[in-house]
Formats: structure tokens, C-alpha cells, sequence
């Protein structure tokens, strides 16, 4: 069935200098109001039509508290009375209207006439495309881009599977490399950024890439999470459409693209969400629900249906416009919860007496049942750092639905344990062992992300104790565990080669330390982790379930030897992982476990190739039968110091 254009119903009055026009059916006013309508973005913002055989752009916003809207931009000298826009008359709070001869790239804004008459200037929430900061406009843009990336798309189920690798690279893609690292107002646009980075992620093996947040957002200094932009990708290194090329080179080089999404709080910003139309339109009125004082922000009213119907749009957007393949979604636990970061008097409980947002839970659940439901090959992602039980469960057994949650737990646990000094690790095994405990209650993702080396916490390479061969010893022993830990993985850019330098936003890495063995050696280490990942399917088949891991030993603590079995489907392509996490040379040293007779070593930490002494080694290892009934075996490896093997 044709669908009728506004004008084939509706007399189009196309003497004033904006016309009547709307995109809206009642359908989709009731779903947005019911907050269930997940497709705003083809009906807000700004859009290029033609009308009546004028081409011009048709606008819309939702300001309910308003008594007028007008807009304002270049083209009319910024005077809100000579463009005011049509408030519908169903109460929807949405105002519209049609300007012809508008061209694209024009900059604008919404004046708005608001609440107890407060007047505001506000970029369009739906806006696809902003004025560079620090200019705050919006402006009329198109999303027309021919992409090439169709052998990913169709096949990418495979690649974002829970039973295949996943090697997460996080990028902050201003400070990952500049035209000049001394000067912060130095970008590399989209285009240079796919000419650099995407042939370096491939050569590095990752699987995927994610980018810390890449919405618009005023302040760099936020590093993306208080954004304004939810439906533009950021002005500071290109436009649209050069972004989308960016995701597609991603993806025609076999890696996923994913993206930090902020759905938590939004910042004060004049221009952005905060006092939208003079009240509070997309937060919480009450400021013990709706402001965040850790990051003196504003906390979104997932009560209201507009507002979850705008947040579900945004995620939904980039899957739809942008290709991506998945979602992290931060500061989840500050969602889920009221008393996040608040004390006794500055929350409310919910009205069963708890301390759960009720409404945060519901519009978490709605969101992942979406993507999922519209994009079944893609993954959401929790950043969650509680015990709050089933994030990554599907909704049906009670859970919030994610597809996977980052494993905070195993993060600090590890890195307590790899600074300390090996001499104490010995009373610490339980520390280092404790992560499979609580394993397989989630689909957990290791993470060793920015949070870990800003603040004063210092980089990675300099948390590990030791003289100078001892920290990279460490440190390659860190990395190869949590390869061969189950589960996902993230690295933050930069800890493949042992950075030196907390990471700095206004800078850049320090790729001049490649030209030092230690550093360029250690990234090589990470390389061939990656790669082994990707060529072992013991390492991913079964990473989330209790088929794929079995400790082997755990009854040397005082040496500090640990072993632990990978399994995949089939036991042919079983792997066997010793780690010696003392400076100790363990000549002789026994294993004993069931299967198989015969062992090669596929990788060793301490290989000259990475910077190890190369002294310690197993070309050749014999194994003894002890049980052939039980086909157990003993193993006799040689463990290199602060160093970990792997056997197949």
C-alpha cells in the first residue's frame, strides 16, 4: 500500500516562511509517548524532502513545556521571530515544520520560549551533524553514504558469536596518534584514522576495535562520556559519512567495530539536554534521582516514555546507520542503582523499599530485547561493577539481557596480585585462582581498559614489580593469562607495547618507544597472543560455558606454579597453560593430567622473539604414563622465570 504524503491529505499553507508539515501518524505518537518507539531518528531533526517541488528540510522537536519554538541559524540572522515552528495539537509537545530552500550544512539552532517563560537556544538532540567545538550549532545534514562492507554484514553472526574469538582494542581515537603530539588541537580526521589505524589493529591480530565515545560531546576532557550529540558522531575529525567509511575499512579488514554509548547521564552544557525547554525534560525532577554527583551530571528520566524512546532510538541508530557491531554500555551500576554514590538522606528507596532503579532496570531490559531482536548478530556489552546477579542473562530467565559484562572482579584481583612483589605471591594464590569461582555467572570479558592507567594509577608496565626485565617479564606473564583466561578480552591502546606515560588525552602513545627492543618485542608478544587466540579453538569454543576450563594445579603455592587446561569441542585441540610467577627457574618441573601423550610447546613468554632470556625452553617434552586404565600422564616441562607456556 502507497503511503500518502502529508501534502496529498493536508492543505500546505506555503506563503509563510515555514510550512505546515509533519512526518508523525498517530501511531507513532502514542509509541513514543508509551516509550516504544525505537525509529525517532527518521522523524526528528533535521530532514532533507521536497514539498510541493521545493527542497528544503522539515524539523522537529519535542520541547512540551514550551509556549513557542523558532529556528534560528546563519540563514536568518539568529532572529527567533522570523521561523517559528507548528505545535501539534495533540499534546504531544511536538513542535514541526517545513523550511523550503534550506540548504545542506546550514548551522542552526531552536530557540524555545519555555517554562515560566525561561528562553533557551538548543542544538537539535537529533541532530546528525555539529559545529566543532567550542561552536555549539547544529546543522542540516544527509546520512546517504554507499557502503561496501556487505561480505562482514552478512557474515559477522560468525564474528561477534560467543563461541568465536573476541580481542578487543579500546581506542581513544583523538590521543591514539596526532598530526602533531604537542598539540592537542591536532586531529587526525576519519579518513587519516583509517589510514593508519586499520591496517595497525589488523596487523595486531585484535578482533574487534571499540571507541571510547565517539558521540558529540563539548569537552574533551570528558573524554566522550558527557555527550550532547546522541545521533552524530563527532565533528572534531570529519563528518558522517567519513565515519561510516572508517567502520566500513574496519570491517572489509575482518575486525568489528563497537562503541562506547552513554546512556546514563548527560552534562549541563547551555546548547545540550539539561532545562531542555526551561524544565526538566529528559532528567529526573527530583535531584536525588536526577543528578549525579560523581560527575556533576544529569541523570535521564527512564521514567518518561519520550525519554526512553529517545535513548532506545540512539542505540538502535547506529546500528541501523552506522553498521556497528555492538555496543559497551557504561556506568551501568550507576543506573541500576538509586544509592550509587549517594549516602543515607540523599535517595529514596523505590516503592517495594529497595535500593533498584525499577525504571532503569525496565528501560535496560527494553533496550537489549531491541538490539537484539532487530540485530540478532551483534553484542551489548555491560560496564558493571557489582554483584548485581544475571546482567548477562536473557530477560526470559530474569536477567537485564546483556551479551556480555566486563569482569571488574578479575581485573583488580589480577593486578593486586601482579604487584606484588613474587617473593609474597605465595600467600596469595587464592587472589589469583579466586575468578573461576564466580566464572559462570556471567559471560565476563576481561578488561584492562583506560580506568587503569589514568589518575595516578600508573601504566601498566610500571605497576609490575622488579628491575626493567623483571616488569616486562611480568608483564608478558600478565598478558598471556588473561589470553588464556576464558572469556573475552580488552586491551586499552598503547598497553600492547608497554607505554610508559599514563595515558594523556591531550597527547598522544609514545610510539617513539618502539625504537627500544623491550617495547617493540612486547607488542610482538601481544601480536602472536592475538593470534593464537584466533587459531586455537580451545581458547573461544567453550569460553563461556563449564566445558572449557579445568585447573590442573593449584598445589604449589609455594613455588608459585599454576596449571590450567583450555578445552574446545574436540579434545585434540586441548591446551595446556603453565604459568611460574616467580623469578625461579624451574628445571624437570612435573605435571600430571589426563588424555595425551604427547605435547609440543606452541608459545613461551620468555622467548627471545619478546624480549625473554630464550635460555628456557621445551623442544622436545616427555611425558611417562602413569594410568593407562585412567590415561593419566606425567609431564616434564622446563618453566621459564616469570614466565608462562603454553602446550598442545
Amino acid at each position: 500500500m502507497e503511503v500518502k504524503k502529508y501534502e496529498d491529505v493536508h492543505f500546505v499553507d506555503s506563503t509563510r516562511a515555514v510550512w505546515n508539515y509533519s512526518f508523525f501518524s498517530e501511531d507513532d505518537i502514542r509509541n513514543f509517548q508509551q516509550g516504544t518507539h525505537y525509529r525517532l531518528y527518521n522523524l526528528f531533526g533535521s530532514h532533507e524532502i521536497e514539498v510541493l517541488g521545493k527542497k528544503g528540510y522539515y524539523f522537529a522537536v519535542w520541547a512540551p513545556n514550551a509556549t513557542a519554538v523558532s529556528l534560528i541559524g546563519n540563514f536568518n540572522d539568529w532572529n527567533p521571530s522570523s521561523h517559528p515552528l507548528f505545535v501539534r495539537l495533540d499534546k504531544s509537545g511536538i513542535w514541526e515544520g517545513f523550511i523550503p530552500g534550506l540548504p545542506k550544512g546550514e548551522v542552526y539552532k531552536y530557540h524555545i520560549d519555555g517554562f515560566k517563560g525561561v528562553k533557551t537556544d538548543k542544538g537539535d538532540p537529533y541532530a546528525n551533524f555539529w559545529e566543532k567545538r567550542p561552536h555549539t550549532a547544529s546543522i542540516t545534514w544527509d546520512l546517504n553514504y554507499t557502503w561496501q562492507d556487505g561480505d562482514w554484514m552478512a557474515n559477522r553472526g560468525h564474528h561477534n558469536s560467543l563461541e568465536a574469538p573476541c580481542s578487543i582494542y579500546e581506542v581513544h581515537l583523538a590521543s591514539w596518534m596526532r598530526p602533531n603530539k604537542h598539540d592537542e588541537e591536532s586531529y587526525n580526521t576519519y579518513d587519516q584514522l583509517r589510514e593508519l589505524m586499520v591496517p595497525y589493529v589488523k596487523e595486531m591480530g585484535f578482533t574487534h576495535v571499540e571507541f571510547m565515545p565517539v558521540m558529540e560531546h563539548p569537552f574533551d576532557g570528558s573524554w566522550g562520556y558527557q555527550g550532547t550529540g546522541y545521533f552524530a558522531p563527532t565533528s572534531r575529525y570529519g563528518d558522517p559519512q567519513s565515519f561510516m567509511k572508517l567502520v566500513s575499512a574496519f570491517h572489509e579488514a575482518g575486525i568489528g567495530v563497537i562503541l562506547d554509548w552513554v546512556p546514563s547521564h548527560f552534562p549541563y552544557d547551555a546548547h545540550g539536554l539539561f532545562m531542555f525547554d526551561g524544565a526538566n525534560t529528559y532528567e529526573y525532577a527530583d535531584m536525588r534521582k536526577g543528578f549525579h554527583p560523581d560527575w556533576n551530571s544529569y541523570v535521564f528520566n527512564y521514567k518518561r516514555g519520550e525519554v526512553k524512546s529517545f535513548l532506545i532510538s540512539s542505540a538502535r541508530f547506529w546500528f541501523d546507520k552506522f553498521h556497528i557491531d555492538g555496543i559497551r554500555v557504561d556506568a551501568v551500576s550507576s543506573m541500576l542503582k538509586l544509592n550509587y554514590s549517594r549516602t543515607h538522606g540523599q535517595w529514596e528507596p523505590n516503592e517495594y523499599g529497595g535500593d533498584g532503579n525499577i525504571e532503569a532496570i525496565g528501560f535496560i531490559k527494553d533496550l537489549n530485547e531491541t538490539i537484539y531482536r532487530d540485530f540478532h548478530d551483534i553484542q551489548t556489552i555491560a560496564e558493571e561493577a557489582t554483584d548485581w546477579p544475571g546482567v548477562s542473562r536473557p530477560t526470559f530467565q530474569n536477567g537485564l539481557g546483556f551479551g556480555m559484562k566486563w569482569m571488574m572482579g578479575w581485573m583488580h584481583d589480577t593486578l593486586d596480585y601482579f604487584k606484588m612483589d613474587p617473593i609474597y605471591r605465595r600467600h596469595y594464590q587464592n587472589k589469583f585462582s579466586f575468578s573461576m569461582m564466580y566464572y559462570y555467572d556471567e559471560n565476563f570479558l576481561l578488561p584492562l581498559s583506560h580506568d587503569e592507567v589514568v589518575h595516578g594509577k600508573s601504566p601498566m608496565i610500571f605497576k609490575m614489580p622488579g628491575d626493567e626485565w623483571q616488569k616486562f617479564a611480568n608483564l608478558r606473564t600478565l598478558y598471556t593469562y588473561m589470553f588464556t583466561h576464558p572469556g573475552g578480552k580488552l586491551l586499552f591502546m598503547g598497553n600492547e607495547f608497554a607505554d610508559t606515560n599514563e595515558w594523556n588525552y591531550k597527547s598522544e602513545l609514545q610510539w617513539d618507544l618502539l625504537k627500544f627492543d623491550a617495547h617493540r618485542l612486547m607488542k610482538d608478544c601481544v601480536r602472536d597472543l592475538n593470534l593464537l587466540l584466533r587459531n586455537e579453538p580451545a581458547m573461544y569454543e567453550n569460553q563461556f560455558n563449564i566445558y572449557g576450563f579445568e585447573w590442573v594445579d593449584l598445589n604449589h603455592p609455594a613455588e608459585c606454579v599454576v596449571a590450567y587446561r583450555r578445552k574446545g569441542k574436540d579434545p585434540a585441540n586441548d591446551l595446556l597453560i603453565i604459568l611460574n610467577l616467580t623469578p625461579v627457574v624451574r628445571h624437570d618441573w612435573k605435571v600430571f593430567t589426563y588424555g595425551k601423550a604427547e605435547w609440543r610447546e606452541i608459545f613461551n613468554s620468555d622467548d627471545k622473539r619478546y624480549w625473554g632470556t630464550g635460555n628456557v625452553f621445551n623442544p622436545e617434552i616427555h611425558t611417562r604414563s602413569l594410568d593407562k586404565n585412567d590415561n593419566m600422564y606425567e609431564i616434564n616441562v622446563h618453566l621459564p622465570p616469570l614466565g608462562a607456556i603454553v602446550l598442545k
